[in-house]
C-alpha cells in the first residue's frame, strides 16, 4: 500500500506568530518547540569528539558497552532489574522510532493505534505512515477490540500528566486482554514537580509491579534529548519484550537505521553519570518557579503538569486568540489544537529557554498583569 498524504506540519502556522513576536523591542521569547538551549555536558561532548575516527560501521543493535549502560540506567533510575540486552535497542532519536514503529511492527489497514487525547501528533502520523487508524482514548475500556498498538506518553506531552503504577498495570492489562503491544513514551521521566511526583520517581511501563515480571507485548521508549540536551545527538533507545526488539532489530539491520558510532560513545558516558541530570534538572525547576505563576497571574490556568517540559495551560478562549495576544507581548507558545481536537483552548509553554528569556517572559505578562489591576482599583 502507498503511503497515504501527510498533514502540513503543524508548526509552519506560527510563522506569521513568529514574526510578530521578533517585532517586541526586547526580542522573541519562544517558549513553543521544546528544544533544548543548555550546553551538552562536557563529559558527554568530550567523549563524542575522542570518539571521531569512526571508521567501520558501528552496530545496529549499538556497542556491548551502551546496551549494558542502558540495562544498568534502567535498573538505577527506573525500578526495573533483571533486563537483558538483547531487550534493549538504541534508535535515531525518538520522534523516528514513534513515527515508524507502527509500520516496523507489521501494522496497517484495519488495525487501530491508540494514543493520548493531549498528544504528540506523531503517535498519529505513525499510524498513518502504516496505513492504520489512529484513535485519541485515555481510558482503556474505550479501546476497541482492533486496537493493535496503544501509545501511552507518561510524564504527557504536551500535559504534563503521570500514569501512576495502578493505571500504567490497568493499561497493560487492557492491551493483553485485546491482544495489542502497549509502549510507554518516558521521555521526560526524570522530570517530577508536583503532587507525589515531587517526591516519588515517575515509574516505568516496565517496573515489575505493573508487568508482574512479564514484558510480554510491553515497550518503553526512552530519549536523551531532554535530561542530558542531547536533542541534536539524536540519541534514544527502545526496551521490553525481547521479541518484538529482535523484530525491530532485524527491520533497522535491512533498512541501515543505525545510530552513529560517537552518539554511542557519547550515550554510553551519558547514561552512567547522574550529576548531569540532576543539574539540568534544576535548571528547569527555577524557570519553572518563575514562569508559573506569572502564567497564573496573567490569567491562565495551569492544568496537570506534575511533570515534564511543559506548562499546560488555558485562559479559556480559543487557544488562537491566546497565541495572538502572547505573539504580541513577544512570547510565542504551542497551540493546544497542535495536540489534538480535545484541547482547543489549551496553550503549551515549553520551559527550554534560558534564565534571561523567562525572566523576560514573566515580566511581560507581569506587566499586563499589574495593569489589570491598575485600572481595577481606578
Amino acid at each position: 500500500m502507498a503511503l497515504a498524504a501527510l498533514p502540513d506540519y503543524p508548526w509552519e502556522q506560527m510563522t506569521p506568530f513568529v514574526e510578530t513576536a521578533k517585532r517586541h523591542p526586547d526580542g522573541i521569547v519562544d517558549l513553543s518547540i521544546g528544544s533544548p538551549v543548555d550546553p551538552t555536558p562536557a563529559l558527554v561532548s568530550e567523549a563524542l569528539a575522542a570518539a571521531t575516527d569512526s571508521h567501520a560501521y558501528p552496530p545496529t543493535a549499538g556497542t556491548p558497552e551502551l546496551r549494558a549502560a542502558i540495562v544498568h540506567w534502567f535498573e538505577r533510575r527506573r525500578g526495573v532489574p533483571g533486563l537483558r540486552d538483547s531487550q534493549v535497542l538504541p534508535t535515531i532519536g525518538s520522534k523516528e522510532l514513534v513515527a515508524w514503529l507502527p509500520f516496523m511492527l507489521g501494522l496497517g489497514e484495519g488495525d487501530v493505534v491508540v494514543h493520548p487525547k493531549a498528544a504528540y501528533p506523531t503517535y498519529a502520523i505513525g499510524a498513518t505512515i502504516a496505513g492504520a487508524r489512529s484513535l485519541a482514548a485515555d481510558d482503556p475500556a474505550e479501546w476497541p477490540a482492533d486496537t493493535k498498538l496503544v501509545w501511552l506518553n507518561s510524564p504527557g506531552n504536551p500535559d504534563g500528566s503521570v500514569l501512576s503504577i495502578e493505571q500504567l498495570a490497568a493499561a497493560v492489562s487492557r492491551a493483553r486482554m485485546l491482544g495489542a503491544i502497549i509502549v510507554n513514551d518516558e521521555c521526560y521521566a526524570e522530570l517530577g514537580w508536583a503532587g507525589r511526583w515531587s517526591s516519588e520517581p515517575v515509574p516505568s511501563i516496565l517496573d515489575p509491579r505493573v508487568t508482574a515480571g512479564d514484558t510480554t507485548g510491553v515497550l518503553a521508549a526512552y530519549s536523551l534529548s531532554k535530561q542530558s540536551n542531547l536533542a541534536g545527538y539524536r540519541a534514544a533507545f527502545i526496551a521490553g519484550d525481547e521479541a518484538l526488539v529482535l523484530r525491530l532489530l532485524n527491520v533497522r539491520k535491512q533498512a541501515g537505521m543505525m545510530p552513529p558510532g560517537p552518539v554511542q560513545v557519547a550515550m554510553t558516558i551519558a547514561l552512567g553519570d547522574d550529576a548531569h541530570v540532576a543539574a539540568q534538572k534544576e535548571l528547569y525547576r527555577a524557570r519553572r518557579a518563575v514562569l508559573a505563576p506569572a502564567l497564573e497571574a496573567y490569567g491562565l490556568r495551569i492544568d496537570r503538569s506534575e511533570a515534564g517540559l511543559y506548562l499546560w495551560t488555558t485562559a479559556g478562549v480559543d487557544c488562537w486568540q491566546t497565541i495572538a495576544e502572547l505573539a504580541g507581548l513577544g512570547i510565542v507558545a504551542g497551540p493546544g489544537s497542535f495536540y489534538g481536537e480535545h484541547y482547543p483552548e489549551h496553550v503549551r509553554f515549553s520551559l527550554t529557554a534560558t534564565d534571561e528569556r523567562i525572566r523576560a517572559a514573566a515580566n511581560r505578562l507581569g506587566e499586563v498583569s499589574r495593569h489589570r489591576d491598575t485600572l481595577r482599583v481606578v
